[in-house]
């Protein structure tokens, strides 16, 4: 897999990637990261690539020119992704499919915003982290490469660990516990020191449904509600379906 990372900020994207799970992948060879500088392709002395925007208002935009220079140059990995406030919020789905596919590259907005005309004749996809605003794309992107990356062969000790995540079933992450079994009064539930496997996994799926009912109803609502399995579940491990 090959990722493209266009910003006027390389280095913050090249030391992010430099550690972790992100950094030991990288040295691995299981993916390859490209750090493109849009200041690189600018001609004038102070390497602009913003201008003020025809209309007026307050800020600067990026400009088409060196986008469209860098993307061409480089000859970036398709899809290219536009990070930007406007763009379909980032979920899981999102993240399992570009971790499918051969790479991708995402396009780290600045200032106001970057020119229309990038949006539309030469960015593939537009995305969001969340409903809110940043300085730029970049913190954006590490957050995009982290999702991905971790989701690719190798990259996880445990190839088991992605199933378990928020969000891979539709519901958020279950709780989780380690030693010492009691600690200032507050005791790992019985049921997993019972031994008992399958308990332990209907336990876990119990208190996944519980916590994504009481948090983020939405998700399950969008499961269709809970069924008459997740009620008798709950219902043995004495939780309540209401939020």
């Amino acid at each position: 897999m090959r990722i493209d990372v266009i910003s006027i900020f390389p280095d913050m994207i090249e030391q992010f990637a430099s550690h972790s799970l992100l950094g030991k992948a990288r040295r691995d060879g299981v993916f390859e990261l490209r750090a493109l500088d849009l200041r690189s392709v600018a001609i004038d002395p102070h390497r602009s690539v913003d201008d003020a925007p025809f209309g007026g208002g307050p800020g600067m935009v990026l400009a088409p020119e060196p986008v469209f220079e860098t993307v061409e140059r480089a000859e970036v990995a398709r899809p290219l992704i536009l990070l930007s406030a406007a763009g379909r919020r980032l979920d899981q789905h999102t993240v399992e499919t570009l971790a499918a596919g051969d790479g991708f590259s995402l396009l780290c907005g600045r200032y106001e915003g970057v020119d229309e005309r990038v949006r539309l004749a030469l960015a593939d996809d537009e995305i969001s982290v969340g409903d809110y605003v940043l300085a730029g794309g970049e913190v954006a992107a590490m957050v995009v490469l982290e999702a991905v990356v971790r989701l690719l062969p190798g990259v996880m000790g445990n190839t088991h660990s992605g199933g378990d995540d928020s969000f891979a079933s539709g519901l958020l992450g279950h709780p989780q516990y380690t030693r010492p079994a009691d600690y200032r009064g507050m005791a790992v539930p019985e049921v997993l020191r019972s031994g008992d496997h399958g308990r332990v996994e209907r336990w876990r799926r119990a208190q996944a449904l519980a916590r994504t009912q009481r948090q983020r109803p939405d998700l399950i609502a969008a499961r269709g509600g809970l069924s008459d399995a997740d009620l008798e579940l709950l219902e043995e491990f004495g939780l309540s379906p209401d939020i």
